[in-house]
């Protein structure tokens, strides 16, 4: 199976190489950028951005392929693929993000699904978990802690 489809396979709207679109765009379907988009913000169901389309707005979408450049944050329900060419100055909001190699992306990436509290509470939390510390395992009388034996008739 293949991990990337044909442009005429993913795309039912294009915008295409000399093009330059400009404003707010949503799209009940797929959508091609080989030009050029800014604009208030964009939102699709799938998004393509050819390798030389170029988008400097905010996106929303299920899923996001980008060869091209973006400026920009991105959120996808689904999936980010940045294929080798992608160049992206923004942050990213994913379950799933595929970087190959030779992308550029400064930005921050969350890789999480829609969660109840914020990813940094979550792992802080788990981390906590075990409350394992240097004063547990060290303390300072300097004796290592003491067994507490159970009495077996209990």
């Amino acid at each position: 199976m293949a991990l990337v489809k044909s442009s005429q396979e993913i795309t039912n709207s294009t915008i295409g190489p000399n093009s330059y679109f400009t404003g707010r765009f949503y799209i009940n379907g797929s959508l091609k950028i080989d030009g050029k988009f800014e604009g208030k913000s964009l939102q699709a169901e799938q998004l393509y951005i050819g390798s030389t389309g170029k988008v400097k707005t905010n996106i929303v979408a299920n899923s996001v392929i980008v060869e091209g450049v973006i400026i920009g944050n991105i959120t996808a329900r689904n999936r980010v693929m940045l294929l080798p060419t992608a160049k992206i100055y923004g942050d990213i909001k994913t379950p799933e993000l595929i970087i190959q190699n030779g992308v550029i992306l400064e930005g921050r990436c969350v890789i999480a699904n829609d969660l109840k509290v914020s990813a940094k509470d979550l792992i802080e939390a788990e981390y906590a978990k075990d409350n394992l510390s240097e004063a547990v395992l060290f303390p300072k009388n300097g004796r290592p802690p003491e067994k507490v034996e159970r009495n077996q008739n209990s």
